[in-house]
Order: C-alpha cells, then structure tokens, then sequence
C-alpha cells in the first residue's frame, strides 16, 4: 500500500496583499446564492491581479491551490505562479461560468466570486459588490450584474 500525502498549513504564513483587493464576501456559514461574494478587479490581466486576490482569500480558505477562469474573460496568465512561497495552478476554462472566478483551497475549501468588469463605474461596482455579498442573496450572476445597472 502505498502511503498518501497530507498537505499541511502548520508553519505556512501568506503575505499580505500590496494592494487590497476590491472585494466583498458573504458571511462564513452556510452558503447561499450561486456566489459566495463578488470582485472588483482594476484590470483584464489575472497574473496581476491575482496574488492579492489569493492573499486576501487565504485568510478563509488557507494555502490556495487552484484558481479557476472563464478564458474568453481575461489576458491568459501563466498555468502556474508562485505566490506565498507555494506554487499555485491558474486554470483557464472555456465552460466556467461568465462574470466568475473559482478560488480552491487545499483542503477543498472554495468560493466562487462574481467578477464585476474592471471598466464598471464606481458607484455601479459598489452596488453589485454588497448585493452579492448580502446574506439572503440567491441571484445569478447575470440578475446580479443587470440590476445594478
């Protein structure tokens, strides 16, 4: 038999972001909703965005793993970055929902976060930020970002 693997957080520590990240998340908790929060990014180019992204979730989900994309949505980044000592795999997929972005722990742990477009007005992004992050929130993504608008 063949001894399996257990990854560890024990001694792991994720630096903090150089730029916090616009982005707001549900309670902890039961989910509810087809999202678990929305993100703003300041632009289209994932590698960039990313570490502060993976920073600033880390803090829920411990040592990230995997992030996920819609490939038609985003600048394509490098298949793997090393951010926080640890390598980790950016995915790029042509069925992952539009206006979302997937976020998985190593544990298993994930969120799901509407992307409101890097172009979307201040007040406009605001408002479809704290909709998705509303508790009782069960919209789609699309109902999400057309009533804001």
């Amino acid at each position: 038999m063949t001894p399996t693997h257990v990854r560890s957080d024990k001694g792991w520590h994720q630096p903090p972001p150089q730029e916090t990240p616009r982005l707001r998340l549900k309670a902890k908790g039961l989910p509810t909703g087809r999202v678990d929060g929305a993100w703003w990014p300041h632009s289209t180019d994932l590698a960039a965005e990313i570490p502060d992204l993976v920073a600033v979730l880390s803090v829920r989900l411990g040592q990230i793993s995997d992030v996920l994309y819609k490939m038609t949505e985003w600048v394509r980044p490098p298949v793997k970055m090393p951010i926080g000592g640890r390598t980790v795999r950016i995915s790029g997929y042509h069925r992952q929902p539009d206006n979302t972005i997937e976020v998985v722990g190593l544990g298993g742990q994930r969120a799901v976060l509407l992307v409101v477009p890097a172009d979307t007005e201040e007040h406009v992004a605001h408002d479809i930020l704290m909709a998705a992050a509303a508790p009782d929130d069960a919209a789609t993504v699309d109902t999400l970002l057309a009533t804001a608008q």
